[in-house]
């Protein structure tokens, strides 16, 4: 019998002699895309290394607690509430020396009840030598009840005025100025309201931070109001209040009455003012007014700095007037500026998508003098946008991207997975394929891991220009990577591999393909049938030509265990089960008789790779019990079962949580002479550490050392998403640098992983910090990378960087199709895929869902009452997004409530209009609130018919909800008619 390796020995000398016309030459072999240089000795790991997990996580610096006089205090103010004026004041006497302000503030937060913590607070105010903060006074408005907009309660603000009538005044000025914080204009015009009917007046920085927060608001005309309110009080507006009123001004294109209002405060411009005023007329789109202020700087002897021409390149830039941002550059350039790096980026960008290519490299060059060289993003850009359309670039494009390229490498960076396939594929395309392998090995090395589409693409160039045995390298290394080969894969080498005359080779993968569940085309029939024709092979060219004719194929083992195999993958694991049955002769189902209509099918018995690809359906299914029972019946049946079956089987129970019984089949595995692999460990301590059983854990991970198994990147992956589940954040984080110290480079999911513990613990500024180490070590992040950290972002309130992670992702060329978002996501667990919410996406639309990382950023923005801003990236996802996939109703619903209170109320009906027409319902508030808003501004008679029209058209319980929120809105003497009238 011949051997395997005689076998393949034999293989690549016919290959080399079939292909000597029209290959290569000799002198030009081609050795995979792996070195086959000598192993390097792993890294020599041991059980002490890992001893850290077990140890007990780090008490809390003294810093983090509270003081113990603020836990005594707040345990006797809780406990002597009821006689606060007795027993409670003669505790609190003991400790009126240790009163801060810190005390006070960790007192009002552990106490938490209003009513106690006024008097506690109250209490503190009297004693001698101590005063209340402005600390101690966001306090006691955080415990009142004021966020999510409540109203403070009547009756405890009137016993505070009772009590001490200063402090009831420093509080309601602290409310004003914290609504004034979240961007709350109108809730804090309420507040003051409030203020003046208690008696009060509000302070000058009272008085400064809601014209701030108006102006940021667009609201310059209430803006003035207060502005000259304040005038009458004494009180005059600070440097920044007035920087950000002219700003406001010029963007609302009045920037004359900006220059009269500096004038009657008596303010001269300088660097900083001018700056902001310029920041408004750009956002105006007066793009010579702009410059004009530019020039008057230098009349008053402002030197403008690298604020100013930034914020004048960034305008330009937003506008798309890349002409004038080529001016600017060079001003800036002349005086010794520089854009910063998130900058250069997205000039680079828009050079590129404007096909200014020149330009846009030229900027490299720029970025290099100014001291911010290239990096990751900046370089995919670059890439990206030359080899990422359909038609290949032009030589000299082409040549640029290889150039650029070169020195990305010599900057540490790396392409990410779509543009690393995309340049491959422009490379083989124009004919350089040592130059396509080189660059797949280097990105190999980098963490780079092909998809069966990268490899079809590559192969098929190699098979069209008759460098066959190239092509049975690569599909070897496909395989060895773990790249499962399509059909179409199989397809292009079969028919290579026929024209260059090695149809036994050709067969062999007919065969393999099928016994892998990967049904083949008509292509593939063809290109057999007619290279057995060519050579005169008749018996076979019949057989193939049978077997293309639906009644005359006969199946054998393997395409029944190909069979079992697709319906397991495909779902179908019960029809799955019924043909296992049929084919051992347990079952009479009629529905599967089309299986088994061919004559012979009573000889043909399941084989191992039968009850292996049943056995990890029906696991993969979380039918772990069938699977099992599945295992003895193929024991009885005595067909011995392989490390695949086992590993599915421990696999299966791992992931369903059964791990007593994964150790049950762990140990029938070794007893029948299996060595465990590193994937039955990694299954192993995967179930265990989610499930903090961190001892058992340790001490499989000990066995594995011990039968010198090294961790790989999947193993050291499950530990540290484990550590994150348990809260164990510094523990993840001490094994990722352990994993890096023994020669194991984490990949995407681990960063992933990583990232998203430490968001959901609350260190999203950790989180930020690792996405930027990712990216610098070399490992591209993806579109769930990308998902789970602005999702992080929006919920900490770090819109700002939310917003340009949201640039950073759209352009580095993420895919805009379901396909390559499939790629992109590979690797995560579908159970961490549903808690994002992306499965459920997956399947609801054809393309990537960027449309609701948007919507998410959106939402956040209009909440926080940034609302230029938010229709801002509304526009924008309607332009890069399809109009069909644009259906969140929470975004539309905060974005038409924020209009709704800007009295924007058109724009509100704009936005409510085309909600309607995506299919999506709104909600009966989000009626009120349009009401409300037309009532707001005077449009009494639209704000009747959207009434009546809803009545109309909706179920007689909503339109009585309706006209019971009506009346309450509406004044009787405005309702002529009952709403339900025609």
């Amino acid at each position: 019998m011949i051997t395997r390796r005689a076998a393949a020995v034999a293989l690549r000398a016919s290959l080399r002699r079939a292909c000597s016309s029209h290959a290569a030459d000799s002198d030009d072999p081609l050795f995979g895309l792996f070195d086959a240089s000598a192993p390097h000795p792993e890294p020599c790991l041991s059980p002490k290394d890992f001893a850290f997990i077990k140890d007990p996580a780090p008490v809390l610096p003294a810093a983090a607690l509270p003081p113990p006089e603020a836990v005594l205090i707040s345990k006797a103010v809780r406990a002597y509430g009821s006689d606060f004026d007795g027993k409670a004041e003669r505790f609190l006497r003991r400790y009126r020396e240790f009163l801060t302000d810190s005390l006070v503030v960790a007192v009002l937060r552990a106490v938490r009840s209003p009513e106690l913590c006024v008097r506690f607070f109250l209490w503190a105010e009297r004693q001698v030598g101590y005063r209340h903060t402005g600390a101690c006074y966001d306090a006691l408005a955080e415990v009142l009840g004021f966020e999510d907009h409540a109203r403070t309660a009547e009756r405890l603000l009137r016993e505070i005025g009772e009590d001490d009538r200063e402090v009831l005044g420093r509080l309601l000025n602290v409310l004003v100025r914290r609504c004034c914080r979240r961007g709350l204009w109108d809730e804090a015009l309420e507040e003051l309201g409030r203020l003046k009917d208690f008696g009060y007046r509000p302070s000058v920085v009272t008085y400064n931070a809601l014209v701030q927060v108006l102006a940021s608001a667009g609201q310059v005309e209430m803006g003035f109001r207060v502005q000259k309110e304040m005038s009458a009080s004494g009180f005059c507006m600070d440097r920044s209040t007035i920087g950000c009123f002219a700003e406001a001004l010029c963007k609302d294109g009045r920037w004359t009455d900006a220059l009269d209002m500096i004038e009657r405060e008596d303010f001269k411009l300088d660097t900083v003012l001018c700056t902001q005023m310029i920041s408004g007329l750009m956002e105006a789109s007066l793009f010579n007014e702009a410059m004009s202020f530019l020039h008057r700087m230098r009349c008053n002897s402002c030197i403008p700095n690298v604020v100013t021409y930034r914020t004048l390149l960034s305008g330009f830039l937003k506008k798309k007037e890349l002409g004038w941002c080529k001016r600017i550059i060079n001003m800036m350039m002349t005086e010794g500026c520089s854009p910063n790096p998130s900058l250069f980026n997205s000039l680079v960008h828009s050079y590129c998508n404007a096909e200014d290519y020149a330009y846009a490299y030229k900027l490299f060059n720029r970025m290099n003098t100014c001291g911010c060289p290239p990096g990751y993003v900046v370089y995919n850009i670059f890439i990206g946008s030359i080899c990422g359309r359909e038609q290949l670039p032009k030589t000299e494009l082409l040549d640029l991207a290889e150039k650029v390229y070169e020195e990305m490498l010599v900057a540490s960076c790396v392409l990410n997975k779509v543009n690393t396939a995309n340049f491959v594929r422009c490379l083989c395309g124009v004919g350089k394929f040592e130059k396509a392998f080189q660059i797949m090995k280097e990105m190999m090395r980098k963490g780079f891991v092909p998809d069966a589409s990268t490899y079809y693409k590559v192969i098929t160039f190699l098979c069209q220009a008759n460098k066959v045995d190239k092509a049975f390298l690569l599909f070897e290394e496909m395989k060895r990577a773990g790249v499962n080969p399509d059909v179409y894969t199989y397809t292009i080498l079969i028919d290579g591999f026929c024209k260059a005359g090695l149809i036994e080779q050709a067969r062999r993968w007919f065969d393999e393909m099928r016994s892998a569940g990967c049904s083949p085309n008509v292509v593939t029939y063809t290109a057999l049938l007619h290279a057995y024709l060519k050579y005169k092979q008749l018996c076979q060219a019949n057989d193939i030509f049978h077997r293309m004719v639906d009644d005359a194929c006969y199946p054998n083992a393997v395409t029944y265990s190909a069979l079992i195999d697709g319906l397991c993958k495909a779902g179908e694991v019960q029809k799955a089960c019924e043909i296992y049955a049929k084919l051992i002769g347990a079952s009479d189902n009629v529905e599967t008789d089309l299986y088994f209509e061919n004559k012979g099918v009573d000889t043909i018995s399941p084989n191992v790779i039968t009850y292996g690809a049943l056995v990890d359906g029906l696991c993969k299914a979380q039918k772990v019990a069938d699977a099992h029972e599945l295992l003895d019946s193929m024991l009885s049946a005595g067909c011995e079962p392989n490390q695949i079956v086992y590993d599915a089987l421990i696999d299966g129970f791992c992931k369903f949580g059964k791990i007593d019984n994964a150790q049950e089949v762990f140990l029938r595995m070794t007893k029948c002479g299996y060595l465990p692999s590193v994937h039955t460990y990694t299954s192993l301590i995967d179930r265990m550490f989610k499930d903090g059983r961190l001892d058992l854990a340790m001490k499989v991970l000990s066995q594995m050392l011990k039968d010198s198994c090294s961790p790989n990147v999947v193993t050291y992956t499950a530990m540290v998403d484990g550590l994150c589940k348990i809260g164990e954040t510094e523990k993840a984080l001490n094994l990722l640098s352990l994993m890096e110290e023994k020669g194991c480079s984490p990949n995407v999911v681990t960063y992933t992983a990583l990232i998203d513990g430490l968001g959901k613990a609350g260190k999203v500024d950790a989180s930020l910090k690792l996405f930027t180490q990712m990216k610098t070590k070399g490992c591209a992040p993806n579109y769930v990378t990308y998902r789970v950290l602005i999702n992080h972002c929006c919920a900490a309130g770090l819109l700002d960087d939310a917003h340009l992670l949201l640039d950073e992702m759209k352009q580095t060329h993420w895919p805009k199709y379901l396909q390559g978002y499939c790629s992109a996501v590979q690797g995560f667990s579908k159970k961490f895929l549903a808690s994002l919410g992306l499965l459920e996406e997956m399947e609801s639309h054809d393309t990537a869902p960027i449309a609701h990382v948007y919507g998410m950023i959106i939402d956040s923005f209009s909440k926080a009452g940034r609302l230029e801003t938010a229709l801002e990236l509304h526009k924008e996802m309607m332009e890069v997004s399809s109009p069909l996939n644009m259906t969140s109703k929470g975004m539309y619903t905060s974005l038409i409530q924020a209009l709704c209170l800007s009295s924007q109320v058109e724009e509100a009906i704009a936005l409510h209009i085309e909600m309607m027409r995506r299919g999506t319902m709104p909600d009966l508030s989000l009626f009120v609130c349009l009401i409300k808003g037309l009532i707001e501004v005077d449009k009494w008679n639209e704000a009747l018919q959207l009434c009546y029209g809803i009545c109309q058209e909706v179920s007689p319980l909503f339109t009585y909800a309706v006209q019971t929120h009506t009346f309450i809105i509406f004044p009787y003497s405005a309702i002529d008619e009952p709403l339900s009238a025609p």
